[in-house]
């Protein structure tokens, strides 16, 4: 096996016993090539494993957060339920020596450019959520980023946002010391949301559930890729708000979406509280930088809520 990089034995081992009995492939299994290291991580380290003509993504981080994988891998598989997406097949993980790893098939992407790419990705992602759940949640919990997630399913859309997604990152942010107007606005807004939803009441759609640009791409069939989910039923909107931050998709894809499932009157105004989310988990993660938005945000919901 040719390396660029030194992976301890244990690691190498478990990567060429996985290989080897890889029964999904089309393929014959074959032995490990080269590993190289390459982007597109930052919370796991990344590689691309080469075994004869097949190509496998691999992600690495500390074996205590093997669940992470787990979680990740148990998306993936809920999301190539839907035939309109193409979503990297799951070869395995596991845990070898001090480190946990996760082998999924290596997609050959390209951004969403091509105008008839991107109206068919929008259509793509309205096909997979009209996939729907009984509840909102779902059966395990997962991860927003490096986050906890917590999925436990419930009837009422606005309690489940309410307690298992604003709830958890207020009381993460104030064990980080964060605390005056942002955790007391959050706490009121929390309490009042379901003002909010008066008017709306949302199928259990499936989404990604981290829907941001980096993590959505087209295939070389032209279909909409996507991956590193944070599977859940909820409201679609939540996808649709994600996807309008950080960069965005092209305008094109909303228009498409749109054509396929017309988005409710009322969603500029929860686009704000789904992309609270996002922001205050970034500034659970990544500090500081993102408090004045986050209370802002709360700022303009409390005054729609009228409290």
């Amino acid at each position: 096996m040719k390396s660029s990089l030194a992976i301890d034995a244990a690691l190498g081992a478990a990567l060429r016993e996985l290989i080897a009995s890889d029964s999904g492939s089309e393929r014959p299994p074959a032995g490990i090539d080269a590993i190289t290291p390459i982007g597109g991580g930052s919370i796991s380290r990344t590689l691309l494993l080469v075994s004869g003509r097949r190509r496998c993504f691999v992600k690495l981080n500390d074996a205590s957060l093997l669940g992470m994988f787990v979680a990740e891998a148990d998306g993936l598989q809920a999301l190539a339920a839907c035939p309109a997406l193409r979503v990297p097949r799951v070869v395995g993980h596991g845990i070898a020596g001090e480190q946990a790893y996760l082998v999924l098939e290596h997609l050959r992407m390209h951004g969403l450019r091509e105008a008839e790419e991107v109206a068919a990705a929008g259509r793509s992602l309205a096909e997979l959520h009209r996939i729907s759940g009984r509840q909102f949640g779902w059966p395990r919990d997962n991860f927003i980023g490096s986050t906890p997630q917590v999925n436990t399913g419930h009837a009422d859309w606005p309690a489940f946002f309410a307690e298992q997604r604003l709830r958890p990152q207020l009381d993460l942010a104030r064990t980080q010391g964060y605390g005056g107007r942002l955790i007391a606005d959050g706490e009121r807004l929390a309490d009042t949301l379901g003002v909010l939803f008066v008017d709306h009441q949302p199928p259990a759609s499936l989404l990604h559930g981290d829907l941001w640009s980096g993590n959505a791409a087209i295939d070389e069939a032209g279909t909409l890729a996507l991956f590193d989910p944070a599977v859940h039923f909820g409201d679609r909107e939540c996808d649709l708000a994600m996807s309008e931050l950080f960069g965005g998709f092209p305008e094109r894809f909303h228009a498409a979406y749109r054509e396929a499932w017309p988005v409710p009157g009322g969603y500029r105004q929860r686009r704000t509280l789904y992309q609270l989310y996002h922001i205050l988990n970034h500034l659970n993660l990544f500090g500081g930088g993102y408090r004045r938005q986050a209370e802002a945000m709360l700022a303009a919901l409390l005054a729609e809520t009228g409290h």
